[in-house]
Parts: structure tokens; sequence; C-alpha cells
């Protein structure tokens, strides 16, 4: 029963998707200054750390367990990952699940390693978190974000994974799943993560904002980004890792998951022109930045789509994204909250576009437990699912978030002092700063002062902008 190239796939797919936390750290890194760039690398690796402890303790369980709450939240059987060893996950259920034709077999001829699924999942757990950090980089205490990570995962992430993620029959021929991702219940379709993921995190992001403040002379002082190749590199590893995050998610190795992964590159690269062609024509040139965003963008657009449109919709909701992201980023000035990082603007507008795309998109052509959209024949019913789901996750997340964040707010305090963050969060949280200048203003030999003052001016530049 155990289909092993679907293992393999599915393994190897939670490997790439690990990999783009560490690349969102290099995404986000470059885009701070130089005095915040260890802190936002931490933020982002101590989210591996935590969640992969918490998913083992109850994460995989509430998220995946058989349903306890109407749909809303998992049960305890799986438990320190008990009752995973040696069991399967089934496709033909989860299929005839959605279809509403009886299931014959379980769990079917392509079964997966419950153990194989979960660390697939944990990877979307892991990132998810990770994405928020963008929002308030530059102002928060480590181990005050440590402790909003672990219980912002526990309240909010693992009950919305079981929303989106968990399909009736999947791990257990009884076993029941989440309101949004099952027909008997809403029925929305989010291949990979557009609303558990993307809007959950975008929310997420925007309440922290609002309940933290603005950095200390934002908006008036320049903040400019301190290592733009940083953050290319960074969006470079986010699109290697996230044909795992969407092709990965068909759960074998077949036609779907080639889908998938077109559309995943099309859609991409449509993102990275769109948001460039609207940077010219606002701003009169082209970035380095605007680039690496419009990337981002795109793909952040496409997760949900991934496996319900032709690559042509793809190439659609791409461009779409592109432009509609590169116009969302300016929200933040026009509304007075401090987003950092343009997590509002990338991943909830991105988000939210991609999902209701579908409606417009999505196309049984493709995947016949998809649903067609406008433009392929259907009617409105499923645009308005996906507008039920989306909205539903957004505002959980912001209200959760607000009230997380006030919690820790006036108990053990988030926000480094406004001396502290003047100085530098990596040298005040961390006692550590990402680059050594030192050696350009020593040395005893001629050679070694004449380096020092050449090199000078690069070091006095760099001071100033952070």
């Amino acid at each position: 029963m155990l289909n092993s190239g679907d293992t393999a796939w599915v393994l190897a797919s939670a490997a790439l998707v690990m990999l783009m936390t560490p690349g969102l750290a290099f995404f986000y890194g470059g885009m701070v200054r130089s005095k915040s760039v260890l802190n936002m690398l931490m933020m982002n690796f101590i989210s591996l750390a935590v969640v992969g402890v918490l998913w083992v303790f109850y994460g995989f369980s509430l998220a995946f367990g058989n349903d306890i709450g109407g749909g809303l939240l998992g049960g305890f059987e799986f438990v320190g990952l008990q009752n995973t060893v040696g069991q399967l996950a089934g496709f033909a259920v989860a299929a005839n699940a959605q279809t509403g034709v009886a299931a014959v077999a379980w769990p079917g001829p392509d079964a997966l390693p419950v153990l194989a699924f979960a660390m697939f999942q944990l990877m979307f757990a892991v990132i998810t978190p990770a994405l928020i950090s963008g929002a308030v980089a530059d102002r928060l205490k480590f181990w005050s974000w440590t402790v909003f990570v672990a219980l912002w995962v526990t309240i909010v992430y693992f009950p919305v994974a079981h929303w989106v993620f968990s399909f009736d029959g999947f791990v257990g021929a009884d076993a029941v799943g989440g309101w949004i991702a099952n027909v008997s219940k809403l029925g929305a379709l989010d291949f990979a993560g557009g609303t558990a993921v993307h809007i959950n995190a975008g929310a997420a992001g925007l309440a922290l904002a609002i309940v933290l403040g603005r950095r200390r002379g934002w908006p008036k002082e320049p903040m400019r980004p301190h290592n733009l190749p940083f953050t290319l590199l960074g969006a470079s590893l986010l699109w290697f890792g996230w044909f795992g995050f969407n092709a990965g998610s068909a759960l074998t190795a077949g036609d779907l998951a080639s889908v998938a992964f077109t559309n995943t590159m099309v859609a991409t690269s449509a993102a990275t022109i769109g948001w460039l062609i609207t940077e010219q024509f606002r701003d009169g040139k082209p970035t380095t930045l605007g680039a690496a965003s419009g990337a981002v963008a795109g793909l952040v657009a496409i997760t949900p789509a991934a496996g319900y449109v032709s690559p042509l919709g793809g190439i659609a909701i791409g461009f779409i994204a592109g432009i509609v992201c590169a116009l969302a980023v300016a929200l933040k000035f026009r509304f007075g909250f401090d987003d950092s990082l343009d997590v509002v603007g990338v991943h909830l507008v991105g988000g939210l576009v991609g999902t209701l795309l579908i409606g417009f998109f999505g196309t049984t052509s493709v995947n016949s437990l998809g649903a067609n959209g406008l433009f392929y024949g259907g009617d409105a019913t499923q645009l308005g699912k996906q507008a039920i789901a989306a909205f539903s996750v957004l505002l959980y997340s912001f209200i959760l978030t607000a009230l997380l964040a006030l919690l820790i707010k006036y108990t053990m305090g988030f926000r480094v002092s406004d001396e502290d963050e003047v100085t530098g969060i990596d040298e005040t949280e961390h006692a550590e700063t990402a680059y050594d200048f030192s050696t350009l203003r020593g040395g005893g030999t001629f050679s070694g002062v004449h380096s020092a003052v050449n090199a000078a001016p690069v070091a006095v530049t760099a001071s100033k902008e952070s």
C-alpha cells in the first residue's frame, strides 16, 4: 500500500520547504539596517527550534487529529507523535471525501507514512510565524518574540491549519477534518496555504505593527536596506524552496505536482515583471528590491491556486499580484502603521489576491477536485467560498494576534527601549554585530594604514545608514 516514490517526493519537498526559512531570514535580513540584521536572522531561526518541538508535543495532533470542535480543532490522538510510526495516510479517502463518492478502500493505492506527511506540514508551521517577523523588524525583545511564537502557533496557526489542510478521512478512515477544507462544510480551495500561511501571517503582522507602534524615527528617517545582495539571495532561495512548498502539496509525484511546479515558476516570473513595470511607471526606475519583492509576491499569490489553475491562469494571477502588491506596500504610509518589511503589502494582499482569483481562473480541466471559476463557465459560488475562507482567517488571526501582543506587552514587555533601538538591537539583545569594521581602522604597516584610509568612507557610510 505504501508508495515509495510519493514518499520520497514528499520528504524531499519537506527539505525544500525547510530551506525557505533560512532563505526568508536572508530576504528580510538584507532589508533591515546593518545594526539589526543578526536579530532578524535569529527571529527566523528560532522559529525552527520552537515550532519543531511544539509540533511533536501537540501541534500535529491539534492540526490533523480527528476533529473535536465542529471543524475548528483536531484531537489529541497524535500527542507526542504517538500512533504515527508505521501508520499510513491515504489519498483515496481524502479525494472521495471531497467529491462525495463513497470510499471503497483505505488508505488506497497511493499512501504515505503519516510521519512523512507530518514532517512536510511541520515546515509550513515553521515558516508562518517567521513571516510575521518582517512586520516588526528593528524593535522587539528576542525572548518576548520567542514566547510570542510559541503562543501564536498554539492558539492561531495549529487551529487554522486544521481548518484548511485537514481533510475528512486522510489520516484515518473515520477521521473528521476542518471546516474550510471539506465540501461537506465549506469546501474552499487552498492548494498549499494561501489562507493558512500567508493571509494568516499577514493579518498577524498588521496586528503586531499596530499594537507595538512605529520604529523610532519612522517614516521621517530613511531606513534603507543595508544589503540588497542578501535580499536577492534570500528571494532566490525562497523561489527554489517554493517548488517543494507548492508541488509537494500534491502529495504525489505525478501530473498534479507537475502542474503546481509549472504554475509556481510562471506566476513568479510574471509577478516580477508586473512589479518592475509598476515601479518604472511610478518611480521611473526598476529596482533590485522590487525584483525580489515581486518574485515573493508571485510566489505568495500562486500558493493557493497552484494546483487548480492552468499555466496561463498562473501567469495572469502572478502578473496581477505583482502590480497589486507593488501598489499595496504604500498603504502603510497612507494609514500610518509601520510594517517594516511590507509583510502586509506582500503576504496579506498577495494571499488575498491568489485565494480570491481561484474563483475566476480555477478550472476542473487541471484538477477534477477543484472548481470552474467565472472565466471557465462557473458561477460565483466558488468565489464566495474563497472569500469566506480568506476573511475568516484574516479576522481570526488579526484579533487573536492583537490580544497576544497586548498580553506580552503588559507582562514581560515586547519592545526594546528607545535607547537600545537607537544603539542597535544586535548589540543590545545579542551582544554581537554582523560586521566588524575594526580591521579597517587598524594595522601597523603603511599598507594597513593606506587600506584603512581608503576604506574609512565605506565604514562611515554604513554607520550613517544604520
